[in-house]
This record gives structure tokens, sequence and C-alpha cells, in this order.
């Protein structure tokens, strides 16, 4: 098993609803295929470099995982016909870095 960190960029105006429904899907998906998500993070609404398909922003969801590569050829295949993302990469990593979110908004780093 290969440790991967994925991330998926989605349209600027996905809903909450159908951000969770993406999620589930590919959580699904990598489930299925005998892959452990080891964990998920929602980075939220961030602006983009360049246009995207005419987008400014986009929702990041960022998935650390344990799989085989093929299944992440499979998982790119159905990322590809989906219309509601506009980016995906995928990087194989030696180790997961677990402790650190470096998305986090500043509010929450304050509270604690």
């Amino acid at each position: 098993m290969n440790n991967y960190e994925h991330t998926i960029i989605t349209r600027q105006d996905t809903s909450i609803s159908q951000i969770k429904q993406i999620k589930e899907k590919y959580s699904d998906f990598i489930l299925k295929n005998k892959g452990n998500i080891v964990q998920t993070q929602d980075w939220g609404l961030m602006n983009l470099s360049y246009l995207i398909k005419k987008n400014k922003k986009g929702n990041y969801i960022h998935f650390k995982i344990e799989c085989e590569g093929s299944l992440i050829k499979e998982l790119e295949k159905n990322e590809r016909l989906d219309k509601n993302l506009l980016r995906f990469l995928t990087v194989k990593v030696k180790k997961f870095d677990l402790e650190t979110n470096y998305f986090i908004k500043e509010e929450k780093i304050n509270e604690k």
C-alpha cells in the first residue's frame, strides 16, 4: 500500500450539501476499491491563482489515502468526467503529516 495526498477543487457555486455528496461519493469509491482513508480535510472556499473555467474561487477537499496506484488511476478517471470539479491533484508521499492543518482559519487558531 502506498500513501497519497489527493486534493479536489470544486466549482465556487457548489452548495454545502453538494460538497458533502462529492466527499461521500469519492470516499465510498476509495473504500469500495480496497483503499483506506486516513484523513479528510475540508479547506473551504479559497481564491484560485488564475481563472479556471471562468471561476475565480474554488472549494478545496483534501484526502489522505492508503491504496494501490491502480485505484488512483481509476479515481482520477472518474473525476475527469465530473462536471462539478475544476481540478484535482494526487501526490505520493512517504508518510502523512496528520498534525498540521495548513489551511485552518486565523480565528480558529486564536481561539485555542
